[in-house]
């Protein structure tokens, strides 16, 4: 489906002029919401058992196997404009939410893994050692919900949003938003009509905007390893504006592959880049869990 020519003719039809959609369009992202119900062909399936290509092993960490979280039958998730996801075969989730949110801090990476099971390749259904790091399964359906920046959609009263604690960059960008997007607020709201967040508590969103304290992070070890190999040279006064300058630019590489609840307390991310998921990459997907609020 085109769904950028569906929101163009919604919004000419609004009055809003052509090249102030396009501008809009540029930062308009589809995400894919799913969740439990009935109704239609399951695009997915939130923990049992998973399906592993015949020879592949059940990943692990050590010795200690990693809860499967849940799939995603590719073939069967809605079509997006320019989506990087693979158009077949299927994506499974692993993660140990606890042991990541540990590690993660320190760059270890081996308590979460995305794994892909090529369309075709024969399979097999595979146990754990453990039967305790088996969730109780059921099927995934999938919606389609409009994504913006968060500059497009402050949080909170708008009574308490004071232009007064921006920085610089930030005023720069909320300026040229006013200036690009006089009509930002209809627009806003008419991609909201079109995909609605839906109600109740998805139990995974693939695709979309990375979380903006997650791409922050991305961005400050952008910065430090470039600092470590002589490439840049960043007052220590200025780091704050070197960060903030990075995590905009990166926005655009990456990606949020799946973010989804993980135990009671915590929150999961897979993020990754645009190009790495393009060539179907997705062992280089980066794992962020940290406590939910």
């Amino acid at each position: 489906m085109d769904h950028q020519g569906r929101f163009r003719g919604a919004a000419l039809a609004a009055g809003v002029p052509d090249d102030e959609i396009g501008r809009f369009l540029e930062h308009l992202r589809l995400s894919v919401r799913l969740g439990g119900g009935a109704g239609g062909v399951p695009a997915g399936r939130s923990g049992g058992l998973p399906r592993l290509a015949v020879g592949r092993e059940w990943p692990s960490a050590g010795d200690a196997q990693l809860p499967f979280v849940f799939s995603v039958d590719c073939a069967a998730l809605p079509p997006v404009d320019g989506s990087a996801l693979p158009a077949g075969g299927s994506l499974l989730f692993f993660l140990d939410h606890e042991e990541d949110h540990l590690a993660g801090a320190e760059g270890d990476h081996r308590y979460a893994r995305v794994v892909y099971v090529p369309a075709g390749a024969e399979t097999r259904t595979v146990e754990p050692r453990d039967p305790a790091i088996v969730a109780e399964g059921y099927d995934l359906h999938a919606t389609l919900v409009a994504e913006l920046p968060g500059r497009f959609t402050p949080d909170g009263d708008e009574d308490e949003y004071d232009e007064d604690d921006l920085s610089p960059f930030q005023q720069r960008l909320a300026d040229d938003l006013e200036r690009d997007l006089p009509q930002l607020e209809e627009l806003v709201a008419l991609a909201g009509e079109l995909w609605p967040p839906g109600g109740g508590l998805a139990t995974a969103c693939l695709g979309g905007y990375v979380d903006e304290e997650v791409i922050t992070s991305i961005a400050e070890q952008s910065l430090a390893g470039r600092e470590k190999a002589g490439e840049i040279v960043i007052p220590v006064a200025s780091w704050y504006s070197h960060v903030e300058r990075e995590a905009h630019r990166l926005t655009g590489e990456w990606l949020s592959l799946a973010r989804f609840p993980a135990g009671d307390h915590y929150d999961a991310s897979f993020v990754i880049r645009h190009d790495d998921l393009a060539a179907g990459r997705v062992d280089r997907a980066l794992s962020v869990t940290g406590f939910s609020e």
